[in-house]
């Protein structure tokens, strides 16, 4: 019985949180296009659906993906080993973002943009291996954000100065890089900030902060994310740059 009330409550709260992305829809639909929604039955039944996944997603996060990160960052941080804690912090990085769907989707949709603008031949394989070496390239540079974040955690470097580095050099980068990249770089680096990485990776700060000696979860634990969206920009923009040369 316990667990069925904690079940609603969740549901109360996924719906909270669904409630004004419906109401939007829905006055658009019926007040300024004045149309009826179409699937009436499917729609409803479609929101339910979503409504139950994200309670369980939610549910996963609290239960699985923050702790065992939290508990990996720290027990790393015990061990006392540099280099298995920063390459920890690489594979974390580059392993979640791989798997994130949506860079897998916006991959695809760039090659297909690409090989119709004869930026790469119009072939089933050179379309995957365009898509394959964008993937691969966002993946090592959140791999690599996470390790220059960490190395952050550890010596207490300010956040801001980095990432106000960062992006100076994302608007010096946008100037010399092709065109055709420019877009496909800035919506990079917000694919890779989507439903795997952002629990693990925000997990891995909170947990290092926490147990590091000097250290304020809510100072230092936090700012990784920036860094796995702000690096793909200038990997990705990178890469347009070697591809348009070679």
């Amino acid at each position: 019985m316990q667990g069925l009330t904690a079940l609603l409550k969740m549901m109360a709260s996924s719906a909270r949180d669904l409630a004004p992305i419906i109401i939007v829809v829905g006055f658009f639909q019926l007040v300024v296009l004045q149309q009826p929604l179409p699937d009436v039955w499917g729609l409803a039944g479609g929101v339910l659906l979503v409504l139950l996944g994200l309670t369980l997603f939610m549910q996963g996060l609290e239960l699985a993906l923050f702790p065992l990160g939290e508990s990996m960052a720290g027990a790393f941080a015990n061990k006392g080993s540099l280099f298995w804690l920063l390459t920890f912090a690489f594979a974390l990085g580059f392993g979640t973002t791989a798997a994130e769907p949506s860079l897998t989707a916006v991959a695809a949709e760039a090659a297909r943009i690409a090989a119709e603008g004869n930026v790469v031949d119009n072939t089933e394989a050179a379309r995957a291996e365009y898509a394959m070496l964008l993937r691969l390239t966002v993946a090592i540079s959140v791999g690599i954000a996470l390790l220059v974040g960490v190395v952050r955690i550890l010596k207490g470097w300010p956040v801001q100065y980095l990432i106000i580095s960062g992006y100076v050099t994302v608007v010096a980068m946008t100037f010399f890089a092709p065109e055709s990249i420019i877009g496909i770089a800035y919506d990079a680096g917000g694919v890779t900030t989507s439903t795997i990485t952002v629990p693990l990776v925000t997990a891995l700060g909170v947990g290092l902060a926490h147990v590091i000696r000097g250290r304020n979860p809510m100072i230092d634990g936090f700012g990784l994310i920036a860094f796995a969206s702000l690096t793909p920009m200038i990997f990705v923009m990178g890469f347009g740059m070697l591809w348009a040369a070679f």
